[in-house]
């Protein structure tokens, strides 16, 4: 696996795909449907957040002021940011992989395989969550599957299901999410509609600065409305990506927000404050206050749907992700391999496992050590962004960002800032859990080169990345004649 840059395309040796190699990725998905606008939009609503499950813990941690604060400007500083630079790059190089792409063309390979990893563990934990959260709901309706055989037995039999679902189609999935979308975010519209007689809008100034646990505040804010990169992990498998994807992340930045935001009005507003009872689950028992046991059970039934909606998504990213890391050379070439239905088969079964094994940690501390692995791979998105800016500006990016070098600098500061904020504030254990997680990375590759050095198991390169290098290199050297 040798290096490459954008004058070299070349992790390892271009291996010949006519024997029992992976085959390209035009053959392996010529007869794929591929992903159109309104599901790849739902499909980044379930990446990034899915609705306002999981939100309570900002008003838990500030008090309503704050936690409205929040999800208004947090989309500025980071959402509207981090989607753009996604829309730029995802158009550089719609192909499956995605950021590692980015990063390895600007950085190196060592380094594209180090953002590949912290991104893959993050989407293994944010699943983690999903079963979580999908019986936290439940467990006020059926108590039994609070502890013990019921919540084990539930959380294997949903991954199961869900993870055949994968297996069965990115499109499906796609689809799939649009009617999960659709019914898990009408409850709330019909809660914010019942909940106006009962507003009171002194609620919502309610704030107490000497009494906030900005580390749960930031990372419930972090976690519900980041992942905006992932969807450029399966680029490749989206129809008409340089024009679809910066579409589709402009209408998922307003719905993600609106999804957050107004659901949290409705609730603090409409009720009496009493912050200790904003956890994970709660805003079914505001459901239950504002419209009565039925709405509390729609609430119930949208959270259940919608973390099946995020599990989904998730997946789809994390296994193309691998795919197109195998694809690049990273990962052997049996990642690369599609199952009949076109999708990452050894990609999915990878993310299952893992999955399985982190399920039983709770929902505060996946969500910390999630975040904070994340702030260290958006680092080097970010860093790649403007260097790839520096590097070569001219060349070939169906949507650019309406900024020179320094506007490309400018963007990243605020992310930058928000990211240092969620490291200053991180517990010391979950700091130590991620540290040795992204030493296992360090580790991982070298040992990975040594292995395709010495035969042990096959990798290989895609001709058609080869092909699509090639393409931005003549379309750059045009511009600067």
């Amino acid at each position: 696996m040798r290096d490459y840059n954008m004058n070299d395309f070349a992790y390892g040796a271009l291996h010949d795909d006519d024997d029992d190699g992976v085959p390209s990725s035009k053959a392996a998905t010529n007869s794929i449907q591929k992903v159109s606008m309104l599901p790849l939009v739902f499909l980044i609503f379930y990446e990034v957040s899915g609705g306002p499950f999981g939100a309570e813990g900002s008003v838990n941690a500030a008090g309503p002021l704050l936690a409205l604060l929040g999800f208004v400007i947090f989309p500025f500083v980071w959402c509207i940011p981090e989607a753009l630079i996604t829309a730029e790059m995802s158009t550089m190089f719609p192909i499956n992989g995605g950021f590692v792409v980015w990063v390895s063309s600007a950085l190196g390979p060592f380094w594209g395989f180090q953002v590949g990893w912290m991104k893959w563990l993050c989407g293994v934990i944010d699943n983690a969550l999903y079963p979580v959260l999908f019986l936290d709901y439940l467990k006020s309706a059926i108590p039994a599957l609070a502890t013990g055989l019921p919540r084990v037995a539930s959380i294997l039999i949903l991954t199961l299901l869900l993870t055949y679902l994968n297996y069965r189609g990115l499109t499906i999935v796609g689809w799939t999410a649009v009617f999960m979308g659709v019914f898990s975010m009408l409850p709330f519209a019909v809660m914010s509609l019942v909940s106006i007689p009962q507003l009171e809008p002194s609620r919502w100034l309610v704030m107490d600065l000497g009494n906030v646990n900005w580390n749960l505040y930031l990372n419930t804010l972090f976690w519900n409305l980041n992942y905006w990169d992932s969807v450029s992990t399966l680029a490749g498998e989206v129809a008409n990506p340089k024009q679809t994807l910066p579409k589709a992340l402009s209408y998922g930045v307003i719905f993600v927000a609106l999804a957050n935001f107004l659901p949290l009005l409705s609730g603090t507003g409409a009720i009496p404050l009493n912050r200790e009872l904003w956890t994970d689950g709660y805003l079914a028992e505001v459901a239950l206050a504002i419209g009565g046991g039925w709405l509390r059970l729609w609430v119930q039934a949208a959270a259940a749907t919608s973390n099946m909606g995020m599990f989904l998504a998730e997946m789809s990213s994390d296994s193309f992700q691998l795919l197109g890391m195998a694809e690049l050379g990273m990962l052997p070439e049996m990642f690369a391999k599609r199952s009949r239905y076109g999708t990452p088969l050894l990609g999915i079964l990878f993310s299952a496992s893992g999955v399985l094994l982190l399920s039983g940690l709770s929902f505060q501390e996946i969500v910390a050590a999630e975040n904070l692995l994340y702030c260290g791979g958006m680092i080097l998105e970010l860093i790649a962004f403007v260097r790839m800016r520096i590097k070569h500006p001219a060349a070939l990016r169906p949507y650019k960002i309406p900024v020179g070098t320094v506007g490309s600098i400018l963007i990243c500061v605020p992310p930058i800032v928000l990211i240092c904020f969620v490291v200053v504030l991180s517990t010391l254990k979950v700091a130590l859990v991620s540290f040795v997680m992204v030493i296992f990375g360090f580790l991982m590759k070298p040992c990975l080169n040594h292995i395709d050095r010495k035969r042990w198991v096959k990798f290989s390169v895609s001709s058609d990345l080869a092909e699509f290098q090639n393409e931005n290199l003549d379309c750059e050297e045009s511009l600067l004649r």
